[in-house]
């Protein structure tokens, strides 16, 4: 085995023409054809200079690759002069710029004059700066370790973090630095042998003379072709020289005693809520980026973001992946690279000609290496992902694979509780034989295919092409439906953990855990619906408010009444089916089409008074009074803010009682009594407190903005709405927060303060939400926590416009917007009053005010004071009494 070109330099440490044409090549972005058609030679031609088997290439071929890698002044003259030195012979031993270079022959035991860094030279990393600090530390450490193995995947960048390391770290090493790439099949004197080439010595004994006691750092590339010798090699060598550090990159550790594994991970990728514009600050987008301008000169167009966010995310942040993608960009935009190779990941192949693109720690086949005398003639052929990652694969025991295709089901992140459960025996369903997965989790660490990032509970992951290849195993072994079955049953039982603290103290915390498992949710739901329609159920009824929080009531709603209509559900519990219709009634509320819903909600409550089940029938009275509201049935609404306030009384439930005061407040409002409801709402707030129930505390903080807007205390109700919405950014639930906005942009827009009304408009209409139906039916005022009243934006939009034009004395545009807000048909009947109190004062219609007396009467809304005084003067020539 000898040194492979790439680790290359001449014996003086200078940069030789090999290196200089391929480094010339690369950063031109060209292949080795590409370059031979340009300065019009022959393949074959450079491919030998960049090998180093043309000795003596002539001027005019030298001069004519000069003009093809457009070089000029410096570059062009030290390319030349490399080239008339290519056949010099070997710089003397005691020459003072080094006497440890690869490929030196050097006999002197004399300390070297010069440090010599006997490597290629580093390549441009992106999102390496943490590997590179703490590699760099740990190698300059006075008590570091003396071995440390960079292991990963191939493709994830081992030998470019290697590379880069050892220059970093040079200077500590004065003795030098030196780099061996292994041949595939290579045993123990060959390793051997090349070490100590590259140290400039022939035998250990010269070695140990040579060194002195001087601090030396050897680079071993590609470990896992020669993994026994390679052990034996270094096992030798560090015992042999005290000084000595070795820095080796492989598939797997090398397994000496006091070996570092680092294991190197791929690049961090966006998540799916990242800003497109920002792609370039994610590592992985920045690669993408960087090796797609190589290939074409325009930059990602703003249409073509969201291809490459979804790209990198699928490439699972792996670097060969990337720069394979990447190179395909010369042909297609991103939007069709996404669309070709975004469910053919593992199909990505590397070219023939592996120097064409550098820092590639690609498979075995892929510039392998022979212990025969010409390692440099090894056959190229293109390899795939699939290849790669089939080679760490059977690495693994066979009970090792089995673990890894059952975790591969995880589509995110996950924590060693969920993987305890996921490889339970199937025997042992119960769990009665603890299994702990620490060991197996920590052999795919070891060897790279496992991320773990974070210091949460929930951040293992296995990498991508790692998971689709494990997933491709299970499903040719027919055994992908019976773990996709588990994995929902896994999932079904996580959520039914969470979803108690949904409600309480922990609902942040409970919100975020979810949101981390959002992909497999989604996907063990889609599963299980078909394969296991109870689970399926199960899981369901359990993430009506995650839904909620975070705007999906539409699609939770469909997902629920298609598993209750499910005739292999028709026999499951009647409670679960009870809390299951519940949500069906509470998402439909969300979005306007509560009054579809109302038979549900009475059919739940009943089931629970039934099985006397106190925690839903108190749920069902709420929603129910929710859904009555949104059929006008403002008085059994009340009768069942009442019920519940009683059974909360009874039973001791102090949340509920705050629920209760919450839907007790809006009646208030709309009897005109704003005294009671500030009362109503300080009660709220005591009780939330009182139940570490933050989120209603938050919600209390927006209804009492929108009693101090109609009080007329402007500015209040702007400092109240904006710490609620600020809050409320962090709690999530999106609909609220826009109502909230609603309310201060009113209250902006009623204080002259135009400028910030006008951009409270632009978020809100920015913000949309679900679009709503022709005739739909307005999201009520009172739910499950809070007097928070929803609705389409559009005629909150309106008022606010009205009340702008108003303020300007423009009443013919006031009267427009009021109009256009009085006739939503998702407008909320409070909002409906506002709107035609405003269109009354601005036009002086009396036709207005039988209007006006239509909608308080069929609303129960009585007029507030200050809107009494605005209509007074009209009222008077009607010659009637306001309502």
């Amino acid at each position: 085995m000898t040194p492979d070109h790439e680790w290359s330099r001449s014996p003086a440490g200078r940069t030789t023409l090999p290196e200089l044409l391929r480094g010339h090549r690369r950063a031109a972005g060209l292949t080795q054809a590409e370059l031979a058609s340009r300065a019009g030679v022959g393949v074959r031609t450079v491919r030998d200079l960049e090998r180093g088997r043309s000795n003596r290439p002539q001027r005019t071929t030298v001069e004519l690759l000069a003009g093809a890698l457009a070089l000029t002044g410096t570059s062009r003259a030290a390319f030349l002069a490399a080239a008339r030195g290519a056949g010099a012979e070997p710089a003397s031993p005691d020459a003072t710029s080094t006497a440890l270079a690869v490929g030196g022959n050097a006999t002197s035991a004399a300390a070297p004059a010069d440090r010599s860094v006997a490597l290629p030279p580093p390549v441009e990393l992106i999102g390496r700066e943490r590997d590179l600090t703490e590699l760099a530390e740990m190698l300059t450490a006075e008590r570091g370790p003396r071995l440390v193995s960079l292991v990963g995947l191939a493709g994830v960048g081992k030998t470019a973090l290697a590379t880069s390391v050892a220059h970093l770290v040079a200077a500590a090493h004065p003795a030098g630095v030196a780099g061996v790439l292994v041949g595939e099949g290579a045993d123990g004197p060959d390793v051997l042998a090349a070490s100590m080439s590259v140290l400039g010595v022939a035998r250990l004994s010269e070695l140990v003379a040579l060194l002195a006691g001087r601090p030396t750092l050897l680079v071993m590339d590609a470990v896992e072709r020669a993994p026994g010798p390679v052990a034996a090699t270094v096992h030798r060598l560090l015992g042999a020289l005290p000084s000595l550090r070795v820095l080796v990159t492989g598939r797997h550790p090398v397994g000496l005693p006091g070996e570092r594994v680092w294991p190197v991970a791929p690049l961090d990728v966006p998540p799916p809520e990242a800003e497109h514009s920002g792609l370039e600050s994610w590592p992985a987008g920045a690669l993408f980026t960087a090796r797609l301008a190589q290939v074409r000169r325009e930059p990602p167009t703003p249409a073509e973001l969201p291809a490459l966010a979804a790209l990198v995310r699928r490439l699972g942040g792996l670097p060969l992946a990337i720069e394979l993608m990447a190179a395909r960009g010369r042909l297609l935009d991103l939007t069709e690279l996404l669309d070709r190779y975004g469910d053919r990941v593992l199909d990505l192949a590397t070219p023939a000609d592996a120097s064409a693109h550098p820092a590639w720690d690609a498979p075995e086949a892929l510039g392998s290496r022979t212990s025969g005398p010409d390692t440099s003639a090894a056959v190229a052929v293109a390899v795939t992902l699939r290849d790669a990652v089939a080679f760490s694969y059977r690495l693994l025991a066979s009970d090792e694979q089995a673990a890894l295709r059952q975790l591969a089901v995880f589509g995110n992140r996950w924590s060693v509780e969920l993987a305890e459960e996921m490889l339970v025996d199937e025997a042992d369903r119960d769990g009665t034989v603890a299994i702990d997965p620490v060991p197996l989790l920590d052999r795919f660490v070891e060897l790279g295919l496992l991320s773990v990032r974070g210091t949460g509970s929930f951040r293992f992951r296995l990498l991508d092409a790692v998971r689709d290849y494990a997933v491709e195993q299970a499903a040719g072994g027919g055994e992908l439906t019976c773990i996709r079955r588990r994995h929902a049953e896994v999932i079904a039982r996580l959520v039914a953990r969470t979803a108690s603290d949904l409600i309480g103290p922990r609902l942040p915390d409970a919100v975020h855990r979810l949101d981390e498992m959002s992909s497999d949710i989604s996907s063990s739901l889609a599963h299980a619906a078909t394969d296991d329609p109870l689970t399926a159920l199960r899981l369901a009824a359990c993430l009506t408010r995650w839904w909620r929080f975070r705007g999906r009531d539409v699609v939770g709603r469909q997902w629920l009444r298609r598993l209750l209509a499910d005739p292999r559900t028709a026999d499951a519990d009647p409670l679960l089916r009870g809390w299951a219709a519940l949500g069906v009634a509470r998402l439909a509320a969300e979005h306007g089409a509560g009054a579809e819903e109302l038979s549900t909600a009475r059919a739940a409550l009943d089931t629970f008074r039934q099985a006397g089940d106190v925690t839903g029938e108190l749920e069902a009275r709420n929603v129910l009074g929710t859904l009555l509201i949104s059929v006008r049935r403002q008085d059994e609404a009340r009768e069942q803010a009442e019920a519940l306030l009683r059974l909360a009384a009874r039973n001791g439930r102090t949340r509920d009682l705050a629920v209760a005061q919450n839907s007790l407040a809006w009646h208030e409002i709309r009897a005109g009594d704003l005294a009671a409801a500030r009362r109503r709402l300080a009660a709220v707030d005591r009780l939330a407190a009182e139940s570490g129930e933050q989120r209603l505390r938050v919600l209390g903080w927006a209804n009492r903005a929108e009693v101090a807007r109609l009080e007329g205390w402007y500015a209040d109700a702007i400092d109240r709405g904006r710490r609620a919405i600020a809050a409320l950014s962090e709690l999530g639930d999106p609909g609220r927060r826009r109502r909230v906005l609603g309310t201060v942009g009113l209250a902006l827009a009623q204080d002259g303060r135009a400028a910030e009304a006008t951009a409270v408009l632009t978020e809100l209409r920015a913000g949309g939400g679900e679009a709503l139906p022709a005739g739909t039916v307005p999201r009520p005022r009172s739910d499950d926590s809070a007097l928070v009243w929803g609705g389409p934006e559009a005629g909150l939009c309106a008022l606010i416009e009205g009340n702008l034009a108003l303020h300007r004395g423009d009443r013919e545009l006031a009267a427009e917007w009021f109009a256009a807000a009085a006739d939503h048909a998702g407008q909320d009947r409070r909002d409906v009053v506002e709107a035609l109190v405003g269109l009354a004062a601005s036009t002086a219609d009396p036709s207005v005010l039988d209007r006006l007396d239509r909608v308080c009467v069929e609303s129960g809304i009585r007029l507030l004071p200050q809107e009494s005084g605005l209509l007074y003067a009209l009222i008077a020539a009607r010659g009637g009494p306001a309502q």
